[in-house]
């Protein structure tokens, strides 16, 4: 399967360091080299990078390796490829509107039969990937409950874990999906977290020799969340999720959490 990586912080936070472990895992550690994406918020606007290639052999990732990407949140994906074609339009991360704000959304997994159980409403997929599919039937879903915001974030992340459900039935379904205030994160089988903040040290990547002393790198109030399929890093303690339960993450903290019963 592919593997997910996101973050989530509470000032713009370099994501070099995580994205760096992650592409090592496209093609070279691992074997996830059917295509890569980066997503990361900027404001109200995003920048997205995407490649064919190999990320860990890919010159558009060595490019961002080398660049300093702050953001509060970042959404990155890096694909093996099951349902759909070797296409651009195939790799992750995917990004439609909804409310004039720009929804991003990464999905691990695979899953069976939604194209004729999960029927399409406003949102069309552009490529051919059941990822793409539900990732525009769920954003559907949500329009049709909630035409406009509502006044209660607590009750849309509620909605969303109910139609979670609906997805799991099909198969795994690990997902990351981001509005650009939050970071949602549904665990169908494996997906992991660690909360950085004060006092900040070294933290050594598990498929590079490369470490950072984040206390050079940040200040006592900064709070920064990453998530990955596998930890990313060997010196610290990642917390796996339980399958079946979904976290949202605003500022590099937990705001709701909501757990299979």
């Amino acid at each position: 399967m592919c593997q997910l990586m996101g973050m989530s912080a509470n000032v713009p936070t370099d994501a070099r360091f995580s994205f760096t472990g992650l592409v090592e895992r496209a093609g070279r550690t691992d074997i996830h080299k059917d295509g890569w994406g980066l997503l990361f918020y900027i404001g109200k606007g995003v920048q997205e990078f995407r490649d064919l290639k190999a990320g860990s052999e890919c010159d558009v990732a060595n490019f961002l390796k080398q660049q300093c990407i702050k953001s509060n949140i970042v959404v990155s994906h890096i694909r093996q490829a099951n349902v759909g074609a070797l296409t651009l339009e195939n790799t992750h991360p995917f990004r439609r509107e909804l409310w004039g704000q720009n929804w991003g959304f990464a999905h691990n997994g695979q899953l069976e039969g939604i194209h004729d159980k999960l029927p399409l409403g406003r949102y069309l997929p552009v490529g051919t990937t059941d990822s793409e599919h539900i990732f525009c039937w769920l954003l559907d879903q949500i329009h049709q409950a909630f035409p406009h915001p509502p006044s209660d974030p607590q009750t849309l992340y509620a909605f969303i874990y109910e139609k979670r459900q609906y997805l799991h039935d099909f198969g795994v379904c690990n997902f990351l999906l981001s509005d650009g205030d939050v970071l949602i994160a549904h665990c169908s089988n494996k997906l992991q977290w660690v909360t950085r903040r004060a006092p900040f040290g070294p933290a050594l990547l598990k498929d590079l020799d490369f470490s950072v002393d984040f206390s050079a790198e940040t200040t006592p109030n900064d709070v920064v969340t990453v998530l990955a399929t596998e930890p990313l890093t060997t010196n610290e303690i990642w917390t796996k999720m339980t399958p079946g339960d979904m976290l949202v993450f605003k500022a590099g903290e937990i705001i709701g959490e909501f757990v299979s019963r």
